[in-house]
């Protein structure tokens, strides 16, 4: 009993996040003021959708860049639009090794602890942890899962010795973040997408015992699902068994915030989720159902909607486009390589830098944006550009005085692509 009371001392000191969020990444601090636009139209609807700026610690090496600067973009848009309603800045995808330089300027806080998952936990805390949670063994009842959860002593043990490890280092993050901010002053997310395999639900109800016992206010967790999550493209996998996958880890979210006091505000995020257009359904039913929250991450969505703006407005704009993605190509495997668990291109596929240096404005949008109606449409381009965001940062002082000489195309894409095919398509409507 002293372990829990004390957990929840520590969970009384949080943060609070709304129930709908969207994390939007901005590669170059410049469509602050274009993302939050999609935010307020939200608004006009009557729907609260929380903007989240998230920007990892690997995307600020690779172009330059600091955490102050996606701070600085978030507050001087909100200050511009007059937004009243809540905003974070979220220091994503970081461990312990990288926190520090997010601290002073983030409030929102992506735990990754997916290297963590399968190192070896103490065996005798495992234990502890299974006699501590007795109602973890044997028949467990869930509302809203037609079949009970059957497990044993055994079982638990597996999947508490499994993911222990990965749970203390995510507390350890959080502590020391807590200890240098201030426990009431940022939103904690635990990460556990990036890894080769899902956690089942009966999985998740155990990591979040695990999470409660350490005492962390989580209210986002990111687990990963079946299927395949590619940047900036479709959903690939089976979307029928995506969504009972999906409405399950929801029951066992309610399930837990009950049984161990966990924050009200908990909820599922979905990481990559950029573009899963046929999933938005689906989802978007499971948290009908469940009365549920939603934070969806769309990461590298509106740098890919920077060079559909370029493209679009033709002239130098065009011209710039084309020139990134001749280097891209140019550099594939440079560029692939980090991201190999998140992309499938077929390089047979991807146009020469010769073809594409013939296009008009129309065939290099028709080819890049995700319009799957459009048999212009390529994926392995659009996902080659995604990643090729390096040769942008390489430009400097020339890609970003192109975005400013094509403000009006470029903010137009990042705001209608983050409203009418993300936040509509998924909460619009939602209760």
């Amino acid at each position: 009993m002293l372990i829990m009371e004390v957990c929840q001392c520590i969970m009384a000191e949080f943060l609070r996040l709304d129930k709908y969020s969207i994390g939007v990444g901005d590669r170059f601090a410049h469509e602050a003021v274009a993302q939050l636009t999609a935010c307020a139209l939200a608004e006009k609807q009557g729907l609260k959708v929380i903007p989240v700026w998230n920007k990892s610690n690997r995307e600020h090496v690779i172009i330059g860049s600091e955490p102050a600067t996606t701070r600085q973009a978030a507050d001087a848009a909100v200050a511009a639009l007059g937004w009243r309603n809540a905003y974070f800045v979220d220091a994503d995808h970081i461990g312990i090794a990288t926190v520090d330089r997010f601290i002073p300027h983030a409030d929102f806080f992506t735990i990754d602890v997916a290297d963590w998952i399968g190192k070896s936990a103490d065996n005798k805390a495992v234990g502890q942890f299974t006699k501590r949670h007795s109602e973890l063994v044997g028949k467990i009842e869930i509302a809203n899962i037609p079949e009970p959860f059957v497990t044993d002593q055994k079982a638990v043990e597996t999947i508490a010795g499994k993911y222990m490890a990965a749970v203390q280092e995510a507390a350890g993050v959080y502590r020391h973040v807590a200890a240098k901010k201030g426990a009431a002053k940022f939103v904690t997310e635990i990460s556990m997408d990036e890894t080769d395999s899902g956690q089942r639900p009966p999985e998740l109800l155990v990591i979040l015992a695990l999470i409660a016992d350490e005492g962390i206010p989580i209210q986002t967790i990111a687990p990963k699902f079946s299927g395949r999550f590619n940047k900036g493209v479709d959903y690939c996998g089976d979307v029928a068994q995506l969504e009972k996958e999906f409405c399950d880890d929801l029951a066992v979210v309610a399930h837990a915030i009950r049984q161990y006091r966990l924050p009200d505000t908990l909820k599922l995020s979905v990481h990559s989720g950029s573009d899963k257009f046929s999933i938005y359904e689906p989802m978007r039913r499971g948290i009908r159902k469940f009365d549920a929250g939603l934070h969806l991450k769309t990461a590298g969505t509106t740098w890919l909607e920077e060079i559909t703006g370029l493209a679009e407005a033709g002239g130098s704009g065009l011209d710039l486009a084309k020139e990134i993605y001749r280097q891209a190509l140019e550099h594939v495997n440079e560029l692939c390589v980090p991201y190999a668990a998140v992309i499938e291109i077929d390089r047979n596929l991807l146009p020469s830098a010769a073809e594409v240096a013939k296009w008009t404005s129309e065939q290099f949008v028709s080819a890049l944006r995700h319009d799957p109606e459009n048999p212009a449409f390529n994926p392995n381009l659009r996902q080659l550009l995604h990643v090729g965001y390096k040769i942008a940062a390489g430009m400097g002082a020339t890609y970003l005085k192109a975005l400013e000489e094509h403000r009006e195309a470029v903010a137009r894409n990042v705001t209608v692509n983050l409203y009418e095919r993300h936040i509509a398509p998924l909460f619009v409507d939602v209760p």
